[in-house]
């Protein structure tokens, strides 16, 4: 069992995680504006920039399993000052690349990486090792409200910054920025970890964990709907300027599109985390995965104007990441907090491989193809796949030396 420590105030641990969140994922968010900017200058196609997007959410996932045992194992405070360092390094590099290989070095691997340790992995590691069980939902869903903020704030800034000051020097901006995530770190250094303290005793090791949980059928099926998560919001997130701005419409319609999507979303993942305490996660989820698939039908079948746009994105913003409470919630309640981060962070890498076709399928298919149709449909099925996967999703707690469920 973990030792009793003393814990941080909740108000200290949301408030700092929240403005991580909004910083880290709110700059993420606005990554779609650079794609014709930076494809345009360095004379490269699409399929180059979304490759470089694919590898980062690869790298983001991969790392951030990693990422997550080393928070469980020596707190978050030290994986957030790494993950800010490696971010500011990957603004900078993105910046600078002149070739196809240090684009995807740095936009891809550095910057994902840095993800990883600066998102919600590590930060809902804090909450649930923190935060009483009976608002635990809740308040991871005021950090992925905080993240939906940050896109909201952070999108037209990042619009603005190109427009001022060209793409490049708004990268190298964007690198001094991020470096506030390091005071705010110094928010969530949690007792029991550094500082000479004892680390936090666990009934598990890291291998029971892990073999607990892929035997387990409900986790294999949350990460089966998180691999669709991924497909669809970066997809959208990274092709709809793109898609837009060949329809004919303004890119200031994709700005203000983007940004929309993270307003509706601080209202989208805040009431999926409260409802999470009341109605079971796994309803939650197969409503928000199948609201995902009939907003993208009447989308994409409905005559194209900002307005149809507008609401497209108002509609598809209160389902963004409003997917992410109610999934980390029912895996601290099936698990446990112990691992939660490193649990977490296996989950989120099925998001990220879904990510990764998402976003790379829809470049390369549009290079091949000159549309985005078979990527929106695939959006729409696989979002219909993910509602019928989640519903047997079994989120009682697990007794330990007790048969588990076939």
């Amino acid at each position: 069992m973990l030792i009793a420590q003393r814990k941080l105030s909740m108000t200290q641990v949301l408030a700092c995680g929240a403005l991580i969140v909004t910083l880290s994922m709110g700059i993420r968010h606005g990554f779609g504006l650079w794609l014709l900017p930076i494809t345009q200058a360095q004379g490269w196609d699409r399929g180059t920039f979304s490759f470089a997007l694919a590898i980062q959410n690869l790298s983001w996932g991969f790392i951030g399993i990693f990422a997550g045992m080393l928070a469980d194992r020596f707190g978050a405070f030290k994986v957030l000052i790494g993950g800010t360092f490696l971010y500011a390094a990957g603004l900078a590099g993105m910046a600078l690349s002149t070739t196809s290989l240090t684009f995807a070095l740095t936009a891809g691997v550095l910057i994902g990486a840095a993800q990883a340790g600066t998102t919600y992995a590590v930060i809902y590691g804090v909450i649930g090792r923190q935060i009483d069980p009976a608002k635990r939902s809740w308040a991871m869903g005021v950090a992925a409200a905080a993240g939906s903020f940050g896109q909201f704030l952070m999108v037209p800034v990042e619009g603005f910054l190109i427009q001022g000051l060209g793409w490049q020097q708004a990268l190298l901006v964007l690198s001094v920025v991020v470096l506030l995530i390091v005071p705010l770190a110094f928010g969530l250094r949690e007792p029991g970890f550094g500082g000479g303290a004892v680390p936090a005793r666990r009934e598990q090791t890291v291998g029971q964990a892990l073999a607990e949980a892929f035997r387990y059928p409900s986790f294999q099926l949350l990460m089966a709907g998180y691999f669709v998560c991924g497909f669809q919001v970066v997809f959208i997130g990274v092709h709809l300027p793109s898609y837009l701005k060949d329809k004919g419409l303004s890119p200031e319609v994709a700005s203000y599109a983007l940004g929309l999507i993270g307003l509706f979303n601080v209202v989208g993942t805040y009431v999926a985390g409260t409802l999470g305490q009341k109605v079971a996660r796994r309803k939650i989820l197969a409503s928000i995965y199948l609201g995902r698939a009939i907003a993208i039908s009447l989308f994409i079948w409905a005559p194209l104007s900002p307005l149809s746009v507008y609401l497209f994105a108002a509609v598809i913003g209160m389902l963004w990441l409003s997917t992410v409470p109610p999934t980390n919630a029912a895996v601290a309640q099936i698990f446990g907090v112990a691992h939660l981060s490193m649990l977490g962070g296996f989950i989120f890498f099925s998001h990220q491989i879904g990510s990764f076709l998402g976003v790379w399928l829809g470049g390369v298919l549009y290079d091949r193809t000159g549309s985005y149709d078979i990527v929106w449909y695939l959006a729409i099925a696989l979002g219909v796949l993910a509602a019928l996967v989640n519903l047997p999703v079994r989120e009682a707690p697990i007794v330990r030396g007790a048969p588990q469920p076939a």
